[in-house]
């Protein structure tokens, strides 16, 4: 029943994201930016994790080189590559001019590959969602790819997704495999801070190993 209630909701929200008009999108996209920049700025991390969006997902196509220039000096962005097994290695980004089409309509950096491993060394990792809802509990696509991710990551560490208005939801089905987040960024909201239910940590720790 949680795997068709899931299947259903991602239907629903896609059908959703599709319908947003592209000056909606765009909107949203620079309120995402702005609140994920002031964090980066914050936090000054050494290390993030990111992702980059494609078609209506949150935060726009260019948020790899907001996030970079939003960066202390030295500080290294990440993003994903898709593996055969659908796991996710890591690369450094070198800007939008060594970004690759990817399986699956996703763009990655043509750059070495660090290991699966490289994102625990991440500071700040964020990470696309369908929804996500009060508890952390995120809806991803079914591939299973940031869940294997998210296990690698330190309890520590902040783990943020970029939603569009209306999906950060009161509840979301979840099964024992899904990890939690601890935060969300919406247009209208800003940063949300999640909480996880009573005995349930962020995620898995995770040593700070690296992949290189």
């Amino acid at each position: 029943m949680t795997h068709d209630a899931k299947r259903a909701a991602r239907v629903a929200l896609l059908a959703r994201r599709r319908a947003l008009t592209e000056a909606e999108r765009r909107a949203a996209a620079a309120r995402v930016q702005a609140e994920l920049v002031a964090l980066v700025r914050r936090l000054r991390p050494a290390r993030v994790a990111t992702y980059a969006p494609v078609g209506s997902e949150p935060g726009g196509p260019d948020l790899p080189s907001v996030l970079a220039d939003a960066l202390p000096a030295g500080a290294e962005l990440l993003l994903p590559v898709l593996c055969d097994d659908l796991d996710l290695d890591w690369a450094a980004w070198a800007g939008p001019e060594a970004m690759v089409a990817a399986g699956r309509g996703t763009r990655e950096p043509d750059s070495p590959r660090l290991g699966v491993a490289a994102i625990a060394t991440a500071d700040l990792v964020v990470l696309p969602a369908l929804a996500v809802d009060r508890r952390g509990v995120r809806l991803g696509r079914g591939g299973g790819s940031y869940d294997r991710a998210l296990a690698r990551v330190p309890t520590a560490v902040l783990t943020v997704v970029p939603l569009h208005d209306g999906e950060l939801l009161d509840a979301l089905p979840a099964e024992p495999h899904d990890l939690p987040v601890r935060a969300a960024v919406t247009p209208s909201g800003g940063l949300h801070a999640l909480a996880p239910p009573s005995g349930v940590v962020p995620h898995t720790s995770a040593g700070r190993t690296g992949g290189q």
